[in-house]
């Protein structure tokens, strides 16, 4: 279960932060609307493969399995 003010992907969302890359570019490079991106940082609802990988085109140094780890 995931706390309420824990990051459930803490690395992912720490890139995030540092890099000022904003969650609605990733949402629209993703073709998500910003609310479904949030569900799926949250946990509540899982990645598809080809989302880690446009995700991760974002964040190149840091290995994928590091980004989604939790």
């Amino acid at each position: 279960m995931v706390e309420a003010n824990k990051p459930y992907y803490p690395i992912l969302e720490s890139e995030i932060s540092k890099s000022g890359v904003k969650k609605k570019d990733i949402a629209d490079k993703l073709g998500l609307s910003p609310r479904a991106l949030s569900s799926k940082l949250t946990g509540k609802v899982d990645f598809w493969l080809n989302e880690v990988l446009v995700i991760h085109s974002f964040f190149p140094n840091v290995p994928p399995m590091e980004l989604f780890k939790h």
